[in-house]
């Protein structure tokens, strides 16, 4: 069986580090002892509290594994090597809408890493698709859902 490969930088895996580390010492226990205080309530078939806690448990624990398998099968990205131009997983490109002239601005990084609120997308979607391997100046047609977009890349940094 052929496992995923994660895509990402090195601040990207240390992030998910950190959080694999907080849940582990942290919040495990502070969810066990939410049991154990539920616990104490009695008759556990109508106790809230229980069930909450246990979803919970389920959850992290989910979390937990994971992180860990991303963490084990993380591909730190180097762009070392690779034009400075070149639009590539880890760089942030800057790109002007065709004929409108509106720009954008993202960075490109592994699915474990995305946040597109703060600018972050994933190498998954379909701007990031359009764009990895193109250059400085190169006009772009994006296939997004809501139909095709024509932009041109004005900045690789």
């Amino acid at each position: 069986m052929v496992e995923k490969v994660y895509p990402m930088t090195i601040e990207g895996k240390a992030k998910l580090e950190q959080e694999l580390e907080e849940l582990k010492t942290i919040k495990r226990k502070e969810i066990v002892e939410r049991i154990k205080i539920a616990r104490s309530f009695g008759d556990l078939s109508e106790n809230s509290e229980y069930e909450s806690a246990k979803d919970e448990q389920a959850f992290t624990e989910g979390r937990i594994t994971t992180l860990e398998n991303m963490i084990r099968f993380a591909q730190i990205i180097d762009n070392n090597n690779a034009d400075t131009d070149e639009v590539t997983i880890g760089r942030t490109v800057t790109f002007m809408e065709l004929p409108d002239g509106d720009e954008e601005e993202y960075t490109i990084v592994g699915s474990a890493e995305a946040d597109p609120l703060s600018g972050k997308i994933s190498n998954d979607s379909p701007i990031a698709k359009a764009l990895i391997g193109n250059r400085l100046n190169d006009e772009v047609t994006i296939s997004t859902p809501g139909g095709d977009m024509n932009v041109k890349i004005v900045k690789v940094s």
